[in-house]
């Protein structure tokens, strides 16, 4: 069976983005007078809303992230996103040849969802269907957004396919009941201890080439009929 809609994340599967937002993370930190290699960066806040990281870092971290703190990360992100964000290789080319419905659903607000998607040219073929995890209680690794994002889409969630690259967002497929695909090409992915956190969250699929995407998405469908 086809899904009837894909859900794409934003950071680290349509834009590459996530070395550069953990560099703008860790700035911050330092500021609020921390310190986190960017190892433990990844292993804790990938994928997360920062609503979510500002939590951990205060309960796990002892660091109390002011709003004068969240403003200058966000200050200095916008910079490296317009001076240095890249689409993924391959996300404009496949995007039109889909042939399904789809949107994106990210941790990130929707206000830099929309800006990392215009600096890198892909609002238009991604607007208005973009859904962020401002706009529901939870963030992932609940399943909130998703669910949110199918319920706006009008698809059945156990028909939905997630495009991810976090172990937070593949857990928040998963207790969507959605079917989901990791994806391993963004810069960052060559961490080792990420790729066996991606593997240990047992996805339907781990992929690095996302022009391979519509013919996964084609054996997809073709392994559900035949089951």
């Amino acid at each position: 069976m086809t899904p009837e809609l894909v859900i794409f994340d934003c950071d680290g599967v349509l834009v590459d983005s996530e070395a550069l937002s953990v560099s703008a993370l860790l700035g911050m930190i330092e500021l609020a007078g921390g310190t986190v290699s960017e190892d433990v960066a990844y292993e804790h806040f990938l994928g997360k809303s920062m609503k979510s990281v500002r939590e951990l870092l205060g309960s796990d971290f002892g660091l109390e992230i002011s709003d004068q703190h969240l403003t200058a990360m966000r200050v200095e992100l916008m910079r490296k996103f317009r001076e240095e964000l890249k689409p993924i290789p391959g996300i404009k080319e496949i995007l039109p040849k889909l042939g399904l419905p789809h949107c994106v659903a990210s941790s990130g607000t929707l206000e830099r969802i929309r800006y990392a998607l215009e600096c890198t040219g892909l609002l238009g073929l991604l607007e208005p269907h973009l859904f962020s995890a401002a706009m529901v209680k939870r963030g992932k690794p609940a399943p909130d957004l998703f669910l949110h994002a199918a319920a706006a889409m009008r698809a059945d969630p156990g028909k939905c396919l997630v495009i991810e690259d976090s172990p937070a967002g593949i857990a928040a497929a998963r207790a969507a009941g959605m079917r989901v695909f990791a994806f391993t090409g963004g810069s960052h992915a060559n961490n080792p201890a990420l790729k066996a956190r991606l593997a240990s969250t047992e996805p339907d699929f781990i992929f690095a080439d996302m022009l391979q995407l519509p013919d996964l998405i084609a054996d997809l469908g073709a392994r559900v009929k035949a089951s």
